[in-house]
């Protein structure tokens, strides 16, 4: 097996024929120069995020080609069957190269649901799915949330009924990221009302094409409509589209759930201090000390993120089991962003609330608006700081009835 410094070597020389360097490393702003936006989500009209979504399945599809995407997979899967570490290196050095920005609909696919697959998945499944959807041919959604089962995600209601070999699925979903692109979807079912809420969810997978599956975009205050509510009426999908065992869905979705997690502490390190920096150089307030202070903590956040993902990576690297990092992660992420939000609203005071037209300064308006929805995604901050008590800290947890509660009875 090569080295990790002949696989740098070998992935450097492949970059090297196939796509240009960045100019920089985006270690330093150049004020003017590209793109000012700091969205947390993405504010495009659907065919311009469409253009953006295939231009990133293209690339994703040349790696794949090349044996330079998932090479911590098994070959059978397209994979080289490598250290995660290369991985990680590979990853290293793409940020060199301009390339096509991440955008989380690739991301669901490729790292949240095709695991889930691999983990839960049928020999079946994995064949059908996992190729196509590690080389983004197919593309993915997850069907969790619901309007009425808020953060708990054993009380969705979302009927899936037996009728021979199939499942008839009636419900609604809501806050679906990309299930307007998404040629197949994850969806958490009840299947039997009448035992533990718990014990009583099953996954399936749903063609988004299937008859009775409605996609509605939702329009977010930033104004873009990066989310989704999908409507089930009377779809049929055969036995052989069930995740898991009948009754386990909860574990194949605390899978995905883990898979998520982990997956944001690989690119937290933002370096939104950067751009704070030179925002405050712009406005000739970098020299006062209460913002000085005010930088030197948005640049301590930036270090903690990075330290929190290189943490998380070495444990995967000594092939431990993902930990608390990711829960720690994610909170650490919002907290970071809420930070990042005060700093940009002192340095520019009405330049946030009025577009002048002036770069990289209104643009700070939409990181401020969409912190309400990082704080929700992938698990809310109340929900990541009982984790973090319960399970890391040893902490009593709260005193809970409904783990009993039937489905039915489960309060919505």
């Amino acid at each position: 097996m090569e080295t990790l410094e002949q696989f740098r070597t070998a992935a450097r020389a492949w970059l090297d024929a196939n796509v240009a360097r960045r100019p920089d490393r985006h270690d330093h702003v150049v004020w003017g120069e590209g793109s000012d936006s700091v969205a947390l989500f993405k504010n495009l009209a659907y065919e311009e995020e469409k253009a953006h979504i295939d231009a990133l399945r293209r690339w994703v599809a040349t790696k794949a080609d090349a044996g330079f995407a998932n090479v911590s997979w098994e070959p059978q899967w397209g994979g080289r069957g490598l250290h995660p570490s290369y991985e990680r290196a590979f990853a290293e050095e793409e940020q060199a190269y301009t390339v096509p920005e991440p955008h989380e609909s690739v991301g669901i696919t490729t790292h949240l649901i095709a695991p889930t697959i691999r983990a839960m998945g049928t020999e079946a499944q994995k064949q059908r799915f996992l190729r196509p959807m590690l080389r983004t041919d197919e593309m993915w959604c997850q069907l969790f949330s619901e309007p009425g089962a808020g953060s708990d995600l054993a009380g969705v209601a979302t009927r899936a009924v037996r009728d021979g070999d199939e499942w008839v699925i009636d419900g609604q979903k809501v806050w679906t990221s990309g299930a307007q692109y998404a040629d197949w979807g994850y969806v958490l079912c009840r299947t039997d009302p009448d035992v533990a809420k718990h014990k009583g969810l099953t996954a399936f997978i749903v063609p988004m094409a299937a008859p009775g599956v409605e996609v509605r975009p939702l329009r977010q205050m930033t104004g873009g409509s990066s989310f989704n509510e999908v409507f089930f009426t009377d779809v049929r999908v055969g036995d052989d589209f069930r995740l898991g065992e009948v009754g386990a869905g909860w574990l194949v979705a605390l899978t995905t759930l883990s898979f998520e997690r982990n997956a944001s502490t690989g690119a937290l390190s933002t370096g939104m201090s950067r751009r704070l920096v030179a925002l405050a150089q712009h406005l000739g307030v970098a020299g006062d000390p209460v913002h000085r202070q005010a930088l030197a903590r948005a640049y301590t956040a930036d270090v903690l993120l990075e330290l929190t993902a290189r943490r998380a990576t070495a444990k995967l690297n000594a092939g431990e089991t993902p930990g608390p990092e990711g829960s720690i992660a994610k909170l650490s992420w919002t907290e970071a962003i809420r930070l990042y939000a005060d700093v940009a609203s002192s340095l520019l005071g009405p330049r946030l609330v009025a577009d002048a037209g002036e770069w990289g300064t209104y643009a700070w308006s939409e990181l401020v608006l969409g912190i309400a929805g990082y704080r929700v995604a992938g698990g809310t901050d109340e929900v990541q700081r009982n984790i973090i008590g319960e399970r890391v800290l040893g902490l009593p947890g709260e005193p809970r009835t409904d783990r009993i509660t039937a489905g039915r009875d489960a309060p919505r």
